[in-house]
This record gives structure tokens, C-alpha cells and sequence, in this order.
């Protein structure tokens, strides 16, 4: 029997994700971050980007927008302040969140703050985008 480890993935909104999975990526402030069962403790920050899932022989992305990862001894709880399933993303929704942060990022009278929020929101949409496409190119089977 493979070893495994609980993963919760929370938002403020919802439970997006809770099962017993083979390894965990995720994308941390300063890379990606493998965890495996039996990992030591750790808390650390994400950032907006593809969080993969092993379980078994599928993999499943969500994107998260930034939060929280922390590795217990009995499970991974993610707090994310935004998640979405790889079989959840709207297409034209993402690419419309993504019209409307690079507005955002680009706007001459935004504050410090607006920009930081526009930044995160454009690396959840291109990260959606980047799940989405990945999802398409496996659907195609000639």
C-alpha cells in the first residue's frame, strides 16, 4: 500500500478539495513546493498559480490565488483566498478576469494597493487559462 496524505483546500466560500492523495505541488513564494506523506511541518505563503494533485494515476490542477499551506502530521490544509478545479474554469470568464486585471495593472491612477490586488487577480486568471488549456489538449484524442 502507497502512502498517502490528507489534503484539505479551503476558501473563504467553500471546501474546493478534501481526500487522501499521493503528493501534493503547490506554488510558493519562492517555487514550487513538493509535499510528500510524512513531510516535516511547515507553514509557508502560496502565491496565484497551479496547484497539482497526485492521487492515484490522475493528477488534478486548481488554480489558487495566494494563501496559506500547511503541512501537519496528519494532513496539508491549503487556505486559499481563491480556488478553482481544473473541471470548474469558465474559459471566457478567465480570459475576461484577465481583460480586467491587466486593466488594472496598467491603470495610471490605481493605488499601490488596487495594483497588488490587479496583480494577483491577472496571475489567478492566466493561471485558470494554463490549467484550462492543459484540461483541452487532453481532451483531444485523434
Amino acid at each position: 500500500m502507497v502512502p498517502s496524505v490528507w489534503l484539505d483546500i479551503v476558501t473563504p466560500e467553500r471546501l474546493v478539495y478534501s481526500d487522501s492523495v499521493d503528493a501534493v505541488v503547490a506554488p510558493e513564494i519562492e517555487g514550487q513546493l513538493g509535499i510528500l506523506p510524512h513531510h516535516c511541518p511547515l507553514l509557508t505563503t502560496l502565491q496565484a498559480g497551479e496547484l497539482k494533485i497526485q492521487k492515484e494515476e490522475e493528477e488534478i490542477s486548481i488554480a489558487v490565488s495566494g494563501g496559506f499551506l500547511e503541512v501537519r502530521p496528519d494532513r496539508v490544509v491549503v487556505l486559499a483566498d481563491a480556488a478553482d478545479r481544473d473541471d470548474e474554469i469558465d474559459i471566457r470568464k478567465a480570459e475576461e478576469a484577465k481583460r480586467q486585471a491587466e486593466i488594472g495593472v496598467s491603470g495610471s491612477h490605481a493605488t499601490e494597493a488596487d495594483r497588488a490586488k490587479a496583480e494577483a487577480a491577472l496571475r489567478h486568471a492566466l493561471a485558470c487559462l494554463k490549467i484550462a488549456g492543459k484540461k483541452k489538449s487532453k481532451r483531444l484524442t485523434f
